[in-house]
């Protein structure tokens, strides 16, 4: 009768600590489970940007890794500088105005272009003559593989006189390299070693 009084403590105390062991296990896994839980709910918390608008109500953005859009801004950098130092008007002040804002995202070497073509007198030529000057730019193609990045611009030229239209193709080259942002540079790059390739008529069309 003792012996089996014993075997069965004995059993009853296996399956205590069965139990015992069990619930343990499922205490470690509810509790790693929780951990898991909270440290991917704090990884996508740190995903989003919380913005007050004007002190009024808030807003959720949604932040970005600044290198994805790396090569968009440099293109539109690219773009801009193209557009306001070849973009002229018969107006000294227009064409310095533009000049100015176009210095803000290059180097000397573009300052040293405009002051070479304005020592041929250029720009005199544009205002004595009511020229209108634009520009089209049709591909920016840059080299992201080695820094500084490398650039060439494909663009079409338009000097717009009176009597014709001249059309003209337009090959620039620089190298960009990563600048302070601010409100004159917004993309936050800078142009260096700007050189015109090519600059010759197309056609010219009367008007």
């Amino acid at each position: 009768m003792e012996f089996k009084t014993l075997r069965n403590i004995e059993s009853s105390f296996r399956q205590i600590r069965l139990y015992a062991l069990v619930f343990a296990v499922l205490c470690i896994s509810v509790v790693g489970y929780a951990v898991w839980q909270s440290y991917r709910f704090s990884e996508q918390q740190r995903q989003n940007v919380y913005v007050l608008d004007n002190g009024k109500s808030l807003m959720l953005a949604l932040s970005q890794d600044a290198s994805i859009n790396r090569p968009v801004e440099a293109r539109e950098h690219i773009r801009r500088f193209h557009e306001l130092f070849f973009t002229l008007a018969p107006d000294k002040n227009a064409i310095e105005s533009n000049m100015k804002r176009a210095f803000n995202l290059a180097d000397k070497s573009a300052f040293d272009y405009y002051k070479d073509l304005s020592e041929k007198g250029y720009y005199n030529r544009i205002i004595s003559g009511n020229v209108q000057q634009r520009i089209e730019v049709d591909s920016v193609v840059c080299n992201f593989d080695t820094y500084p990045y490398a650039v060439r611009t494909y663009a079409k030229q338009f000097i717009i006189r009176s009597s014709n239209v001249t059309k003209r193709n337009l090959v620039t080259s620089c190298y960009l390299v990563n600048s302070v942002r601010s409100d004159n540079n917004p993309q936050g790059f800078n142009i260096e070693k700007f050189a015109v390739l090519e600059n010759k008529d197309i056609e010219v069309i009367e008007r």
